[in-house]
């Protein structure tokens, strides 16, 4: 089980690229490069496309992360923020700013919480949380998508 985020605009489209193969990694999801496509199937033949999207920012991270994102106080910004009235991404910036700050002043203590399982990690969660914040600023008129 994981918690999938995105922020989409009304504006113009913007230009991705993509494998549109993915795999699980570290407790998230994520889209190979054509290199590492190459590397674990020697044989196959998957070019990096082109397209529009209105989806300027996704994520996906694991559900084993839900308890130290309560810790740092970002849990509803993150898996809820339907529940708390946030329909665009200017409404989570604060949240998030305030959580990624707990977890950076307190990197050890919340590497405890890590899960025992190995899937997810203090790491991935700032990364996740970091990467947000940044889209979050960039579109602040877009609007939030969550699946959990």
């Amino acid at each position: 089980m994981s918690l999938d985020v995105w922020l989409t605009t009304k504006g113009e489209p913007v230009q991705r690229k993509g494998t549109g193969v993915f795999i699980r990694d570290n407790g998230k999801q994520r889209e190979l490069t054509p290199e590492e496509v190459a590397e674990k199937w020697p044989n196959a033949e998957v070019p990096e496309q082109e397209y529009e999207t209105n989806e300027v920012f996704e994520y996906n991270i694991t559900h084993n992360l839900t308890s130290m994102a309560n810790a740092a106080d970002l849990y509803n910004a993150l898996w809820r923020p339907d529940e708390q009235g946030s329909v665009y991404a200017k409404d989570i910036v604060g949240q998030l700013e305030r959580g990624l700050k707990r977890l950076q002043k307190d990197p050890d203590g919340f590497k405890k919480m890590n899960p025992d399982n190995g899937w997810g990690s203090y790491e991935g969660l700032v990364t996740f949380v970091e990467l947000y914040l940044k889209a979050c600023k960039e579109y602040p008129d877009a609007e939030i998508g969550v699946s959990r």
